[in-house]
């Protein structure tokens, strides 16, 4: 069975969640997002982004508190952008 690009990356964070979960939630969620800002593609994070604003229904809830952190991340940097 193969699995739609984001049901991957739902299962990828969902992972990366659960492999912090020795971590206080706070402390989890930002290792998670740092994770993603660091090694995922820009399209992985505009998915990971759009999945969440259409309700995010099977993220796990340090992956989903993690994607807030890269999607409010992505609007500082594009604030900080048209600024300059």
């Amino acid at each position: 069975m193969s699995h739609s690009p984001v049901e991957t990356l739902v299962k990828m964070i969902n992972q990366i969640a659960a492999n912090n979960r020795a971590y206080e939630d706070k402390e989890a969620a930002e290792r998670v997002a740092s994770h993603i800002k660091r090694f995922w593609a820009r399209k992985m994070k505009e998915d990971l982004v759009e999945y969440l604003d259409a309700g995010g229904a099977d993220l796990d809830p340090i992956a989903k508190e993690a994607a807030e952190q890269v999607k409010n991340g992505r609007k500082e940097a594009t604030a900080t952008k048209q600024a300059v």
